[in-house]
């Protein structure tokens, strides 16, 4: 009889997810496709053009830009870290945290600071026409739609931290 090799593997698949350098490969495309996920996405395309149409300017002449270009500057990279963490489910390994709670201070926090950051921005736009003017009424109304952006997150993250975002009755019935 043929002798049979001591080491064969029989396994067709495996149960784990796929890891590469010690990080699961774990993309959550439900939540690009979720109202909170495309609010962040709009969150952090809205507050890139505020602070970009600030930075095009000489905005170091009129101190109330500083405010503004660090809160929109701040919130810009908070927001793109926190997309990254909620898209890759980085969130998973840490149990502990109350992630809807976090969420909602987080939002709550961004909107009230923008909001300062946008008085601060529609105060300060030039009312003599000045070759600038037009790149910061520009950051002044992207300011309020970001504001708005956060406003509407801080609701969501509000109505999951409370557990009114799902429906009671399809967590109890069995699959």
């Amino acid at each position: 009889m043929a002798d049979f090799p001591g080491k064969v593997s029989t396994q067709t698949s495996s149960t784990e997810p796929q890891r590469s350098y010690g990080i699961p490969a774990m993309i959550d495309l439900d939540f690009i496709k979720s109202i909170p996920g495309i609010l962040l996405l709009a969150e952090i395309i809205a507050g890139l053009l505020v602070w970009t149409l600030i930075a095009s300017t000489s905005y170091a002449t009129i101190p109330a830009y500083g405010w503004v270009m660090f809160v929109s500057v701040t919130l810009w990279l908070l927001s793109i870290a926190l997309f990254v963490v909620l898209l890759l489910r980085f969130y998973q390994s840490l149990p502990s945290v109350p992630l809807p709670l976090v969420l909602m201070v987080f939002y709550v926090v961004a909107a009230v600071l923008y909001t300062t950051a946008f008085l601060a921005d529609a105060v300060s736009v030039p009312p003599n026409w000045s070759f600038w003017q037009g790149h910061l009424g520009a950051s002044a109304f992207f300011a309020i739609v970001v504001t708005l952006l956060y406003g509407a997150s801080s609701f969501f993250a509000y109505l999951n931290w409370r557990g009114e975002g799902q429906n009671a009755a399809a967590s109890t019935v069995p699959v």
